[in-house]
């Protein structure tokens, strides 16, 4: 397999980034430079391969963006991609993470996360633009409280 890297996303990162999430169904609407300060970006070879993102308010973040491309899932890209967003929130101050899925609540579940009704979400979290607006309101809600063991789930 080509070399595997992993670091912050940069503003060049941005149009490959958008593409990756359209490519994985993903919203994109609302991705400007500004959020990019908590994403992180996996390479294979100088190619965008996988991201994550953490939308952070106080002590609670917003899980989303994470997508690997599909021609390269099965190989633990997405599991490196989390235990370096977990160790990133934790690192900021994030002690509960919040995220919406469609497609992935077994995996979240091997990581921690346990579902929970939308009543529960705080309101900071809550009016956030993938709650409003950009997920629909089918989508699974998941939390995980942060500690230093709580992101290795499954790695």
């Amino acid at each position: 397999m080509a070399d595997i890297t992993f670091g912050a996303a940069t503003l060049a990162d941005l149009p490959a980034i958008r593409s990756l999430l359209e490519r994985c169904d993903l919203p994109t609407r609302d991705l400007q430079r500004e959020r990019l300060e908590h994403f992180i970006v996996c390479r294979a070879s100088d190619q965008l391969a996988g991201v994550v993102g953490i939308d952070t308010v106080g002590e609670l973040g917003l899980l989303r963006s994470l997508a690997v491309a599909p021609e390269l899932r099965g190989r633990q890209l997405a599991h490196g991609l989390w235990g370096r967003a977990h160790d990133d929130a934790i690192g900021h101050g994030v002690r509960r993470l919040y995220l919406l899925t469609t497609t992935a609540e077994r995996l979240f579940a091997r990581w921690g996360f346990r579902r929970v009704s939308r009543e529960v979400v705080p309101d900071a979290v809550q009016t956030m633009e993938e709650f409003t607006s950009l997920c629909p309101s089918s989508a699974v809600v998941m939390t995980l409280e942060l500690t230093s063991a709580s992101g290795h789930y499954g790695l």
